[in-house]
């Protein structure tokens, strides 16, 4: 199961500050369901396990702190970062392993709310 962190239609830019996820849940290459799955908030250490309880394996945004990374590949969630674009499209890129990661749109800095 693929989240796509998503403001509107479009991959949100950073991941922790997004309204909603969409969930893609995929077999076979196929996208079987489709969800939208409201955010519980941009909390230290939430997201990782929230997600994991909807059994995410992979996410995916424009942007993440490097903490936030580590706390979901502990959570055995891949990150995929640097995605911009229609949440759908990316969905599909993703089945067909078109996904480029880029750099993250999110750069923590000391004292950056980010």
């Amino acid at each position: 199961k693929v989240a796509i962190a998503s403001d509107g239609m479009k991959v949100s830019e950073h991941f922790g500050h997004c309204r909603t996820y969409n969930l893609y849940s995929i077999k076979n290459g196929v996208i079987y369901q489709r969800e939208e799955l409201e955010s519980p908030g941009h909390q230290p250490g939430i997201l990782p396990p929230f997600l994991a309880s909807h059994q995410v394996t992979h996410v995916i945004a424009g942007g993440m702190g490097p903490r936030a990374v580590e706390l979901f590949q502990q959570h055995g969630i891949d990150v995929i970062l640097g995605v911009s674009g229609s949440v759908d499209m990316i969905a599909q890129e993703f089945i067909a392993g078109r996904i480029v990661p880029g750099v993250s749109s999110c750069h923590h800095i000391e004292g950056d709310s980010c």
